[in-house]
């Protein structure tokens, strides 16, 4: 399959896509979370032929769900009524701190970095949500 991975935020979406083995991540983009943040990601889509979603979602660290994990339940229903693959939760906790790490030792300028930030958070999300699923499918055979 190719999934799509969205790091929703009230302000930036960062967004990922792996190839159709399943194996390789890349960050995509990031774009803004305004009133056509839907229209944005549908035609993103199309563009990269996605099969399915992978929607980050922000709990607590004790596991509980706190306003953003909340807004992004909401924004979940929104791309449901929109689009016709499937949208799969992953927790994305530590995601943007482990990006933050990632970046680090980058060569960009500190704006540089905060613009490409959701989109590495999504492929960290994209590859722990992959990782699940490899070590799922393992645990059945």
């Amino acid at each position: 399959m190719r999934y799509l991975a969205i790091d929703y935020g009230t302000k930036r979406t960062g967004l990922a896509v792996c190839d159709p083995s399943e194996t390789f991540v890349s960050p995509l983009t990031v774009i803004n979370s305004d009133k056509n943040v839907i229209n944005k990601i549908h035609e993103r889509i199309e563009q990269e032929n996605i099969t399915a979603i992978v929607l980050g979602l922000p709990l607590n660290m004790d596991g509980s769900r706190g306003p953003q994990a909340r807004r992004t339940i909401d924004f979940s229903k929104q791309l449901r009524e929109c689009l016709d693959i499937p949208v799969h939760f992953q927790d994305e906790r530590l995601s943007s701190f482990t990006a933050r790490e990632m970046m680090a030792e980058a060569e960009l300028t500190q704006k540089k970095k905060k613009k490409r930030l959701d989109a590495v958070a999504a492929a960290q999300i994209l590859e722990a949500f992959l990782e699940k699923k490899k070590s799922e499918l393992e645990g059945k055979s």
